[in-house]
């Protein structure tokens, strides 16, 4: 699996999303972030979403701090999030700790 990183900014282009076979495109942090009060950042988030989705590839929202944030997002139609919502960053030998927790919780959540 190929993830194109921060698009929108640098040399994340549209002529690569041809050029090479992504299967994600990850959207850079700084348009999450102002997308709550910044009109023209909710747009681009909103429509790399619907690039992303038009291509059949997932997206993912970098820089997911606030559960605002998470709900916009997920309303634009981005597939995935990442940030501190989530997690901070974990070593390698509590991942599968991280993860198991994170799989009852959601258990439990579909039980009720």
């Amino acid at each position: 699996r190929v993830s194109m990183d921060d698009f929108g900014t640098g040399y994340s282009s549209l002529s690569y999303l041809r050029s090479f076979p992504f299967d994600k495109i990850k959207i850079d942090q700084s348009f999450v972030r102002a997308s709550i009060d910044d009109p023209n950042s909710m747009a681009i988030v909103r429509a790399i979403a619907a690039l992303g989705q038009s291509l059949g590839m997932t997206t993912t929202a970098e820089g997911v701090e606030t559960e605002e944030q998470m709900a916009r997002i997920v309303a634009d139609g981005c597939t995935d999030v990442q940030g501190y919502l989530i997690s901070r960053p974990l070593p390698p030998d509590r991942i599968v700790d991280f993860l198991r927790s994170h799989q009852s919780k959601q258990d439990l959540d579909s039980a009720s």
